[in-house]
């Protein structure tokens, strides 16, 4: 399982995000998050796209976000369980 978190360095929502989706890593189930921090990308649609959203939370990059500003840990829940 692989997660993509949308994020700024400064962002203190972006690093509870990802402190809390840590905490939901279930014992002998590894995932990993490919943090991306959008004012560092070299991709500029990322800026346009996510810059009042982050952080931005996906499971999947072909479906829809599994959350913005804050964890929905159901969400994340549901797909760790898939």
């Amino acid at each position: 399982m692989k997660f993509t978190l949308y994020s700024r360095s400064y962002c203190h929502l972006c690093q509870d995000m990802l402190d809390a989706l840590m905490r939901l890593q279930p014992p002998g189930q590894t995932f990993t998050v490919d943090v991306i921090d959008i004012d560092q990308s070299d991709d500029p649609s990322l800026l346009a796209k996510y810059d009042e959203l982050v952080p931005v939370l996906f499971a999947d990059l072909s479906q829809p976000e599994l959350c913005h500003y804050f964890l929905d840990e159901a969400q994340v829940q549901k797909v760790l369980k898939t």
